[in-house]
């Protein structure tokens, strides 16, 4: 048989983990997450890492590596994950089983992507700023005018999505978009993708009890933890921006926390929304 990687893609909340699991046991191989946030190893709860019985049934790799403090891209991962494919595949694997739904982590893996120019401080910062101080529709504004292509397929409510298309314009005077390769690299193996699905009305059941079973498991004091890392690019993420807004709004200049503002049962409904959206 060629040498095939299966990757199990779909919308948050689908069952990815569970289904991966199941068939990477069926076909005696570890599974290669490429969830771009389950890679951090402070966020756990929050990014839905597979618990302990699922991490003790078969072997994951990428799952928790690299700290929230890292600088860490498509491009590095789509290296990173070429190199353990490989790895795998000369060490007896005839078909290897990848997880995940980001879709640029696994355009990395089986197109390519031509090299972006590598985060610039400065003008990350700047651009940071103009999203605190104008707010993201700033940033989308000018990526629309920039890359018309990007603005119309990048997801409008993730900020470190935005401030990346745009500071990548913005530094190498191309298109963000023009970085997807159009003739995808080849690759030493073949490919199978399957997209998982279910109807809408299950699949927002499931979210909904989902984020019910974070908060249930200790999101709140995850996110609490991370305050001082509240910047990082990894944490531009749901879940985490809903939680970091409710300590906003009470919190005291004390420190103490209130009563006042945004309510816990109004964060948790907004995650709620969002995964949705997201989904």
């Amino acid at each position: 048989m060629p040498r095939t990687l299966v990757i199990i893609a779909g919308p948050t909340g689908v069952g990815k983990t569970e289904y991966a699991i199941q068939a990477a046991l069926r076909l005696g191989s570890p599974v290669i997450n490429c969830d771009s946030r389950q890679i951090y190893r402070e966020m756990s709860i929050g990014t839905a890492v597979p618990d302990a019985s699922q991490l003790a049934a078969v072997r994951h790799y990428f799952i928790q590596t690299i700290s929230v403090e890292e600088d860490y891209s498509a491009g590095q991962y789509g290296e990173d994950a070429l190199g353990l494919i490989e790895e795998l595949f000369a060490q007896g694997h005839e078909t290897l089983v990848m997880c995940g739904g980001s879709g640029f982590y696994i355009d990395a893996v089986c197109r390519g992507l031509d090299d972006m120019p590598p985060t610039d401080p400065g003008l990350r910062a700047t651009l940071s700023a103009r999203i605190a101080a104008e707010g993201l529709d700033s940033l989308l504004a000018e990526l629309r005018t920039l890359d018309p292509e990007c603005y119309a397929a990048v997801d409008k409510s993730n900020p470190h999505r935005v401030l990346r298309a745009l500071e990548v314009c913005l530094l190498s005077g191309r298109p963000f978009s023009s970085f997807r390769l159009s003739a995808p690299k080849k690759r030493g193996f073949e490919i199978e993708k399957y997209c998982l699905t279910r109807p809408r009305a299950e699949l927002y059941r499931r979210i909904n009890a989902r984020v019910v079973k974070m908060m249930d498991d200790g999101l709140l004091d995850e996110v609490r933890s991370l305050l001082p890392f509240r910047s990082r690019p990894a944490l531009q993420t749901v879940g985490y921006r809903e939680l970091f807004d409710y300590l906003d709004a009470t919190r005291a200049p004390s420190g103490d926390e209130l009563s006042g503002g945004m309510s816990l049962e109004e964060a948790v409904s907004l995650i709620q929304q969002h995964t949705r959206n997201y989904a």
